[in-house]
Protein backbone atom coordinates (compact mmCIF):
# COMPACT_ATOMS: atom_id res chain seq x y z
CA UNK A 1 0.00 0.00 0.00
CA UNK A 2 1.49 3.45 -0.86
CA UNK A 3 1.82 6.35 1.74
CA UNK A 4 -1.22 7.94 -0.57
CA UNK A 5 -3.09 5.04 -0.06
CA UNK A 6 -2.33 4.94 3.68
CA UNK A 7 -3.26 8.35 3.82
CA UNK A 8 -6.91 7.76 2.30
CA UNK A 9 -7.51 4.62 4.07
CA UNK A 10 -6.64 6.72 7.82
CA UNK A 11 -8.95 10.00 7.20
CA UNK A 12 -11.45 7.86 6.10
CA UNK A 13 -11.13 5.85 9.25
CA UNK A 14 -11.49 9.54 11.42
CA UNK A 15 -13.96 10.62 8.90
CA UNK A 16 -16.78 7.54 10.11
CA UNK A 17 -17.19 9.32 13.56
CA UNK A 18 -15.19 12.70 13.44
CA UNK A 19 -18.55 14.44 13.49
CA UNK A 20 -20.08 13.42 16.93
CA UNK A 21 -16.93 14.97 18.49
CA UNK A 22 -17.89 17.95 20.51
CA UNK A 23 -14.80 20.01 18.84
CA UNK A 24 -13.47 20.92 15.26
CA UNK A 25 -11.17 17.83 13.79
CA UNK A 26 -8.49 18.58 11.74
CA UNK A 27 -5.95 16.73 9.59
CA UNK A 28 -2.68 18.00 8.19
CA UNK A 29 -0.46 16.55 5.68
CA UNK A 30 2.97 17.02 7.61
CA UNK A 31 5.56 17.83 4.47
CA UNK A 32 2.71 20.00 2.55
CA UNK A 33 1.29 21.56 5.77
CA UNK A 34 -1.66 21.07 3.69
CA UNK A 35 -5.28 20.78 5.22
CA UNK A 36 -6.76 17.35 3.92
CA UNK A 37 -9.38 16.51 6.56
CA UNK A 38 -11.87 18.96 8.66
CA UNK A 39 -15.26 18.13 9.64
CA UNK A 40 -18.21 19.25 9.14
CA UNK A 41 -18.65 21.88 12.14
CA UNK A 42 -14.86 23.50 10.93
CA UNK A 43 -16.02 23.85 7.48
CA UNK A 44 -19.20 25.69 8.28
CA UNK A 45 -17.16 27.61 10.85
CA UNK A 46 -14.63 28.63 8.49
CA UNK A 47 -17.13 28.94 5.53
CA UNK A 48 -15.42 26.75 3.36
CA UNK A 49 -14.89 23.52 1.51
CA UNK A 50 -12.39 20.93 1.95
CA UNK A 51 -10.98 21.53 -1.45
CA UNK A 52 -11.15 25.44 -1.21
CA UNK A 53 -8.41 24.58 2.28
CA UNK A 54 -6.67 21.63 0.64
CA UNK A 55 -5.69 24.80 -2.31
CA UNK A 56 -4.68 26.93 0.10
CA UNK A 57 -1.68 24.31 1.24
CA UNK A 58 0.48 25.87 3.76
CA UNK A 59 -1.32 29.46 3.26
CA UNK A 60 -4.13 28.03 5.16
CA UNK A 61 -2.77 28.21 8.67
CA UNK A 62 -1.95 32.46 7.91
CA UNK A 63 -5.35 32.68 6.22
CA UNK A 64 -7.83 31.73 8.94
CA UNK A 65 -5.44 31.87 12.09
CA UNK A 66 -3.97 34.85 13.50
CA UNK A 67 -0.40 35.41 12.26
CA UNK A 68 1.24 35.77 15.71
CA UNK A 69 -0.20 32.03 17.08
CA UNK A 70 0.23 30.56 13.34
CA UNK A 71 4.21 31.65 13.27
CA UNK A 72 4.77 30.56 16.78
CA UNK A 73 2.76 27.55 17.18
CA UNK A 74 1.66 26.03 14.38
CA UNK A 75 5.01 26.10 12.60
CA UNK A 76 6.58 24.71 15.79
CA UNK A 77 3.86 21.83 15.87
CA UNK A 78 4.96 20.92 12.51
CA UNK A 79 8.68 20.65 13.65
CA UNK A 80 8.26 18.84 16.59
CA UNK A 81 6.33 16.01 14.45
CA UNK A 82 10.04 15.50 13.04
CA UNK A 83 11.88 14.96 16.56
CA UNK A 84 11.91 12.17 18.72
CA UNK A 85 11.46 11.93 22.42
CA UNK A 86 9.38 14.93 22.67
CA UNK A 87 5.45 13.95 23.59
CA UNK A 88 3.21 12.79 21.02
CA UNK A 89 0.68 15.44 22.13
CA UNK A 90 0.73 19.50 21.77
CA UNK A 91 -1.85 21.78 23.15
CA UNK A 92 -2.11 25.12 22.37
CA UNK A 93 -4.52 28.41 22.30
CA UNK A 94 -4.74 29.72 18.73
CA UNK A 95 -6.78 32.68 17.38
CA UNK A 96 -9.26 32.08 14.36
CA UNK A 97 -10.96 33.71 11.95
CA UNK A 98 -14.66 31.90 11.64
CA UNK A 99 -18.26 33.37 10.63
CA UNK A 100 -19.36 32.69 13.97
CA UNK A 101 -18.53 36.17 14.96
CA UNK A 102 -16.15 39.31 13.48
CA UNK A 103 -13.05 39.39 14.66
CA UNK A 104 -10.82 36.29 15.98
CA UNK A 105 -12.12 33.56 18.36
CA UNK A 106 -10.21 31.73 20.83
CA UNK A 107 -9.68 27.49 20.89
CA UNK A 108 -8.00 25.36 22.32
CA UNK A 109 -6.39 22.73 20.19
CA UNK A 110 -4.43 19.44 20.67
CA UNK A 111 -2.60 17.94 17.98
CA UNK A 112 -0.91 14.69 17.55
CA UNK A 113 0.92 12.43 15.17
CA UNK A 114 -1.63 10.30 13.57
CA UNK A 115 0.14 8.56 10.61
CA UNK A 116 4.19 7.54 9.43
CA UNK A 117 5.57 6.87 6.40
CA UNK A 118 7.83 3.43 6.81
CA UNK A 119 11.00 5.34 7.62
CA UNK A 120 8.89 6.63 11.11
CA UNK A 121 8.68 10.24 9.14
CA UNK A 122 5.04 11.71 10.12
CA UNK A 123 2.35 11.92 7.04
CA UNK A 124 -0.72 13.21 9.32
CA UNK A 125 -0.67 15.37 12.16
CA UNK A 126 -4.51 15.01 13.47
CA UNK A 127 -5.87 17.98 15.50
CA UNK A 128 -8.71 18.88 17.87
CA UNK A 129 -9.84 22.13 18.68
CA UNK A 130 -12.52 23.59 21.10
CA UNK A 131 -14.20 26.89 20.83
CA UNK A 132 -14.13 29.37 23.85
CA UNK A 133 -17.33 31.37 23.54
CA UNK A 134 -16.23 35.04 25.32
CA UNK A 135 -19.45 34.40 27.24
CA UNK A 136 -17.89 31.78 29.09
CA UNK A 137 -16.25 33.19 32.27
CA UNK A 138 -13.09 30.92 31.21
CA UNK A 139 -12.67 32.83 28.02
CA UNK A 140 -11.69 35.67 29.68
CA UNK A 141 -9.42 34.22 31.89
CA UNK A 142 -7.56 32.63 29.06
CA UNK A 143 -7.32 35.86 27.49
CA UNK A 144 -5.89 37.41 30.34
CA UNK A 145 -3.12 34.12 30.71
CA UNK A 146 -2.64 34.63 26.70
CA UNK A 147 -1.80 38.78 27.37
CA UNK A 148 0.64 37.63 29.53
CA UNK A 149 2.24 35.54 27.41
CA UNK A 150 2.26 37.86 24.68
CA UNK A 151 4.09 40.55 27.15
CA UNK A 152 6.79 38.46 28.15
CA UNK A 153 7.05 37.79 24.41
CA UNK A 154 7.69 41.23 23.92
CA UNK A 155 9.76 42.64 27.16
CA UNK A 156 11.96 39.25 27.53
CA UNK A 157 15.05 41.16 26.53
CA UNK A 158 14.23 43.50 28.78
CA UNK A 159 13.19 41.68 31.41
CA UNK A 160 16.83 39.43 31.08
CA UNK A 161 19.02 42.79 31.80
CA UNK A 162 18.00 42.43 35.15
CA UNK A 163 20.05 40.93 37.60
CA UNK A 164 19.04 38.60 40.24
CA UNK A 165 18.72 41.09 42.92
CA UNK A 166 17.17 43.76 40.99
CA UNK A 167 14.73 40.97 40.09
CA UNK A 168 13.96 40.67 43.91
CA UNK A 169 13.31 44.27 43.86
CA UNK A 170 10.92 44.08 40.97
CA UNK A 171 8.84 41.35 43.06
CA UNK A 172 8.83 43.62 45.67
CA UNK A 173 7.90 46.83 44.23
CA UNK A 174 5.14 44.74 42.55
CA UNK A 175 3.54 43.77 46.22
CA UNK A 176 3.31 47.05 47.29
CA UNK A 177 6.73 47.70 49.38
CA UNK A 178 8.74 50.72 49.92
CA UNK A 179 12.37 51.44 49.29
CA UNK A 180 12.73 51.38 53.30
CA UNK A 181 10.96 48.09 53.82
CA UNK A 182 12.80 46.54 50.83
CA UNK A 183 16.27 47.36 52.52
CA UNK A 184 14.96 45.76 55.17
CA UNK A 185 13.58 42.46 53.92
CA UNK A 186 16.57 42.00 51.53
CA UNK A 187 19.18 43.20 54.11
CA UNK A 188 20.41 46.18 52.38
CA UNK A 189 20.75 49.75 53.00
CA UNK A 190 18.38 52.44 51.99
CA UNK A 191 20.09 53.79 49.73
CA UNK A 192 21.07 50.36 47.73
CA UNK A 193 17.39 49.65 47.35
CA UNK A 194 16.75 53.12 45.76
CA UNK A 195 19.38 52.55 43.60
CA UNK A 196 18.07 48.90 42.67
CA UNK A 197 14.44 50.55 42.23
CA UNK A 198 15.75 53.09 40.02
CA UNK A 199 17.99 51.25 37.47
CA UNK A 200 14.76 48.59 37.94
CA UNK A 201 12.53 51.15 36.42
CA UNK A 202 15.04 52.05 33.89
CA UNK A 203 15.74 48.96 32.12
CA UNK A 204 12.15 48.35 32.15
CA UNK A 205 11.18 51.44 30.69
CA UNK A 206 8.33 51.28 33.73
CA UNK A 207 6.80 54.95 34.73
CA UNK A 208 3.72 53.18 36.72
CA UNK A 209 3.60 50.47 39.58
CA UNK A 210 1.11 49.05 36.87
CA UNK A 211 3.93 48.33 34.76
CA UNK A 212 5.65 47.24 37.48
CA UNK A 213 2.94 44.57 38.07
CA UNK A 214 2.95 43.42 34.34
CA UNK A 215 6.69 42.33 34.38
CA UNK A 216 6.44 40.80 37.74
CA UNK A 217 3.28 38.45 36.77
CA UNK A 218 3.99 37.93 33.32
CA UNK A 219 7.68 36.67 34.83
CA UNK A 220 6.24 34.62 37.46
CA UNK A 221 7.68 36.65 40.61
CA UNK A 222 4.64 36.87 41.81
Amino acid sequence: MTDEERITAKIAEIATTADEYPAVVIIHHVPTRTVRYLSRWGLDLLGATLEELMALGPDFSPTYFNPVESDEYMARVFQLMYESGVPDVHTFYQQVRTTEREGWSWYLTSMRRLLTDEQGGPLLVMGMAIPLHPENHFAAKVQRLIDENQFLRRHRTAFSSLTARERDVLRLLALGHSAPEIASLLHISELTAATHRRNVRQKLGATTAFDLMEYARAFDLI
